[in-house]
């Protein structure tokens, strides 16, 4: 644990246990970065008087310390950057179910746990990101074809750690059964341009620089390209085009950013009103134009340069079987040497 947090983790606590438990505050654990959620915080707190206790860290440092602290944790609600590790917390024990009519009505059922463990606030798109001057968009179709010869040594993509990746495998499992996914994963290894690496931004680049022809990356990453204020990004996403694969059938990969309300939960009334809050119109358009994602509320707007890469047909498969897939994904990524 690096001092930073241990320090964040002390003085979170100290609010915790020096503040009486009444109604107006909740105390929540997030892995989502700061920048993103703490104006739609301060915008809940404003709207609600509700009180919200933050404290940031990676997923996998939360979903410890909330196994650790256990019925004693402080945390009322975990919010997290993927449905793999909703679904890790959610096996781990550390979530109960809640039940809203507005997160229902809020929230695509899709997007959602079946059981209200936890709740999609945001959607990203994972799909194909290509060289504009050395690939044409009539030539791409669907994941699948990322597995066909043609691509050999010009396909770029990051790490099986990756829990996006993850998760991307978890889907195809769904969709094409275990055998076809392993076939596909074996397949996309041999048209590797190089050994994975870096994040997805790294991906993009290195298809805008002529390391790779094509990417696989989450569309958000690019999105914050298009908009960066440094000259030599906006470079970057003007070389690289996007195009959502599988439009023909059952659409684009989706994955969700999302929380649920902890099972030490002491402010579960606060922690669910928060929920609706986040799944709501006003929140749901600043995570929009915060972070180039897609809204889970149908009827909230998309960022303008979001909106201008054109309306396209998502997967409507629940995506919590992404999560419960993903274990199998990572056995398949070892042993078809996806590092």
């Amino acid at each position: 644990m690096t001092s930073s947090l241990r320090l964040s983790l002390l003085l979170f606590l100290g609010l915790a246990i020096a503040a009486p438990v009444h109604a107006t505050e909740v105390n929540l654990y997030s892995a989502r970065k700061d920048h993103l959620l703490k104006p739609v915080l301060d915008a809940f707190s404003a709207k609600t008087g509700i009180k919200v206790n933050l404290l940031s860290a990676g997923e996998d440092q939360l979903l410890e310390r909330l196994k650790n602290e256990g019925a004693n944790s402080p945390a009322d609600l975990f919010i997290t950057t993927d449905v793999a590790h909703l679904h890790k917390a959610r096996v781990a024990g550390v979530l109960q179910p809640a039940a809203s009519d507005i997160l229902t009505r809020n929230i695509p059922s899709h997007y959602r746990d079946p059981q209200g463990y936890w709740f999609g606030l945001s959607a990203r798109a994972r799909v194909i990101f290509y060289a504009k001057d050395r690939v044409k968009p009539e030539e791409l179709s669907t994941y699948e074809d990322l597995a066909d010869p043609k691509w050999k040594g010009r396909i770029c993509v990051r790490s099986s750690s990756s829990a996006y990746n993850q998760s991307l495998l978890g889907g195809l499992v769904a969709v094409l059964g275990p055998e076809r996914a392993e076939t596909w994963a074996k397949g996309l290894v041999g048209n590797m341009a190089r050994k994975p690496q870096g994040g997805d931004r790294d991906q993009i680049a290195a298809v805008a620089s002529g390391q790779c022809d094509l990417a696989i990356a989450n569309t958000y990453y690019y999105g914050g390209l298009q908009i960066s204020d440094k000259a030599d990004e906006r470079a970057v996403a003007a070389k690289v085009g996007l195009f959502f694969p599988n439009q023909k059938d059952r659409g684009a990969h989706m994955n969700v950013a999302g929380g649920g309300v902890t099972a030490s939960a002491k402010h579960k009334t606060e922690a669910v009103k928060l929920l609706e809050f986040l799944s709501g119109p006003e929140a749901q358009k600043m995570f929009a134009e915060a972070n180039n994602e897609f809204p889970v509320l149908p009827s909230a707007k998309l960022a303008s340069n979001v909106a201008a890469w054109g309306s396209f047909k998502g997967e409507s498969i629940n995506v919590a079987m992404l999560g419960e897939n993903s274990a199998l994904a990572v056995r398949i990524f070892d042993r078809v040497g996806w590092r």
